[in-house]
This record gives C-alpha cells, sequence and structure tokens, in this order.
C-alpha cells in the first residue's frame, strides 16, 4: 500500500499543492510553522476522516476561505484509489471513493491504512489511559469494521446514558429506562472488550521481540489489557454501579475505562521506568503497528513519522529506519544533517518554505 499523491487546495496555509511521493522513503523538511506537517494531516483525514490534532474541519481551511479540498490517489493490492475530501466551513465534510460520495465517514476506514508517529507518542507510556485506549481503536477501526460498528454504537450509547444519568437526579421516574441504555451498552462493550483482547493478546509479544532488539536484548518488556470490567461481567457491573454512576453523573464501568499495562522486569513501565526506556517501549508499541496491520490486511500499512527522528538518539534512529526499509514512509524534519552523516537510504526529498513546496 503507497500513498501516489496528493493534491491539496486552500488546506491549511497551503493554497494549492500537487505532490507525487516515492514508494518508500520520503523526507519533508523544513524550518519550523513552514506547513510540514500539514501534508502529513491531509493523508491522515485522508485515512480516516478525522485529523491527528484533534482540529475541527473549518479550523483546517485556509484563514479567509470558506471550503478546502484534499485528493489523495491511494495504491493498494495493484488497484488503484482516488479519496476525495471537501471541507467545509458550517456544513459536514463531504467524502468521495473514486468519485463515488460515500454517506458515511466510517466507510473510509480500511481504504488507505496509515500510521502516525509524533512526539506526544513517545510519551504515550507516561500519558493518561486515554491515549493508550485511542491506540488500541485506531488500529482496531482501520483493520476491523465490526469494531468500528461497536465501537461507534457504543459511544452514542455511552453518551445517551450518562445524559439520562443526569436528567434522573431531576426526575427519578426515569430510573426506570436506565436497564435498556444498560442492555444496549453492555451488548456493544462486551463486543469490544473481547476484540481488544484479541488484539493485546496478537500484539503483545510483538513488542516485547521489538524491544528487545532495541535494547539489544538487555530489557524484555511485557504488555498487558487492563480491562475495567470482563465481557461476562459488564451487565451486572452496571446494575451494581448505578447509584454511583446517578450520583456522579456518568458511567463508571465498561471499555471507556480501559487501559493498557506496560511491565519491565515485573515493575510498571509507567511508574518506575525512566524516560528511556518508557520511550523505548513506546517505538516497539508503534512499530508494532506495522507488523500487526500487514498480517491483518497482507499490506503494509503507510508510516507518518512527525519529527519523530529529532526526539530519538541515533541508535534508536537507526534501529526505527532499518526496520521501515520496505514501508513507504514519510518524514518531516527540520534538516537532513542526520540523514546524511548516518547515511540512510532516502528515495525523495521535499522542501518546503511558507506553504510551497520549493525543492522535490
Amino acid at each position: 500500500m503507497i500513498v501516489k499523491s496528493l493534491e491539496l487546495k486552500n488546506f491549511r496555509n497551503y493554497e494549492r499543492l500537487s505532490i507525487d511521493f516515492d514508494p518508500s522513503t520520503n523526507i519533508i523538511y523544513g524550518d519550523n510553522a513552514q506547513g510540514k506537517t500539514n501534508i502529513l494531516e491531509a493523508i491522515c483525514v485522508s485515512g480516516t476522516s478525522r485529523s491527528h490534532r484533534g482540529s475541527r474541519d473549518k479550523d483546517m481551511i485556509r484563514f479567509g476561505e470558506q471550503e478546502a479540498h484534499i485528493r489523495t490517489i491511494v495504491e493498494k493490492n495493484s488497484s488503484e484509489y482516488r479519496i476525495d475530501i471537501h471541507l467545509k466551513n458550517n456544513h459536514s465534510k463531504g467524502i468521495a471513493i473514486n468519485k463515488v460520495p460515500i454517506k458515511k465517514s466510517s466507510d473510509l476506514f480500511g481504504i488507505l491504512n496509515i500510521i502516525f508517529f509524533s512526539p506526544e507518542d513517545l510519551a504515550i507510556i507516561k500519558n493518561g489511559p486515554d491515549k493508550r485506549r485511542r491506540f488500541i481503536d485506531m488500529e482496531l477501526c482501520q483493520i476491523d469494521r465490526v469494531y468500528l460498528y461497536n465501537l461507534t454504537e457504543y459511544s452514542k450509547t455511552l453518551n445517551q446514558r450518562n445524559k439520562l444519568l443526569k436528567d434522573i437526579v431531576f426526575n427519578k421516574k426515569l430510573l426506570d429506562t436506565l436497564p435498556v441504555w444498560d442492555d444496549k451498552l453492555a451488548e456493544y462493550g462486551s463486543k469490544i472488550i473481547k476484540r481488544r483482547e484479541e488484539f493485546v493478546e496478537t500484539i503483545a509479544p510483538l513488542v516485547s521481540e521489538l524491544h528487545r532488539q532495541i535494547s539489544n536484548d538487555r530489557e524484555e518488556v511485557e504488555l498487558f489489557y487492563e480491562k475495567n470490567v470482563s465481557a461476562e461481567g459488564m451487565r451486572e457491573a452496571l446494575d451494581f454501579s448505578y447509584d454511583n454512576d446517578i450520583r456522579l453523573g456518568s458511567t463508571t464501568k465498561g471499555p471507556h475505562r480501559d487501559d493498557l499495562r506496560f511491565d519491565l522486569g515485573g515493575v510498571d513501565l509507567r511508574k518506575f521506568g525512566s524516560q528511556g526506556q518508557q520511550r523505548t517501549a513506546a517505538l516497539s508499541l508503534k512499530l508494532s503497528e506495522v507488523t500487526m496491520m500487514e498480517k491483518e490486511t497482507g499490506e503494509k500499512p503507510v508510516l507518518l513519522l512527525d519529527d519523530v527522528l529529532s526526539e530519538l538518539d541515533s541508535n534508536r534512529q537507526k534501529d526505527l529506519l532499518k526496520s521501515l526499509s520496505d514501508t513507504q514512509t514519510l518524514i518531516t524534519c527540520t534538516g537532513l544533517d542526520d540523514f546524511v552523516k548516518n547515511q540512510y537510504q532516502v528515495n525523495k526529498v521535499f522542501e518546503v518554505k511558507n506553504g510551497v513546496i520549493i525543492n522535490g
């Protein structure tokens, strides 16, 4: 799977952009705030319909304009796909695949599989559990449409239940309707938990092996799925917690409170690991996505590295780039010194200045 080309119109600081990528390693370099990350963001939107930054559609439209366009050409399984994204200032975005409009953004998932790696991801181990849940969800939503559906329905039901919990305080009669939402929440929640169990069971040995390689066999990390509640016990847990849930006005039991735990030598890496150990574990986790996604889809995903190399020492840089030799990779950075000095294989180089490609 590769991104062959990208065209932008009025996206972020780009009035217009047309760029063709190499199937292997692409370097996008330039000073800060020139628009390097915006190129990766546009590709992320093309694959997931959303910005990795969590930005609203209107925030991605060039200042002073009412709409923006993204066109991405993807080659997958020897077939070519054209993805068009139409961002509008005051309306929902329009999406078309091979010129055919789609009704739901979720239908876009699976056409272009990407892995986005930013400096913030190096802190995924010590960040809050929501970041680690998002890691699981982003991976599974791209490769499993059933999981995407269950997660979407779970989120809708969870919002409805939380609203009901707040309303019950003012109208006790609404308590009779709570079991209906509990049944739905348990139905979708149990399916999410089971799929996450399978996912962690598959990815855990990959993370351990990659961590051993990157640490030169000095360290061995273990990955565990910390369930808030079991799949089989979720419905009962909702019954037992409803008094507390009403008091708090939110649902305290379910997969929306799950977490991942990383152990190094039997010690919780989140609490007691050094920054270097945490970064190595985070790097192992992200690299495991490449293998996992290839195993599930039959093709390697496109890897987007946003200024990550500057956050790693030379040994980790080498381990990262060596492992990606047969994966299309788009790397943003402020300079080319590290690539020249370490003689890394680079297939295509683009220089960005003020929203314009001046070399490449």
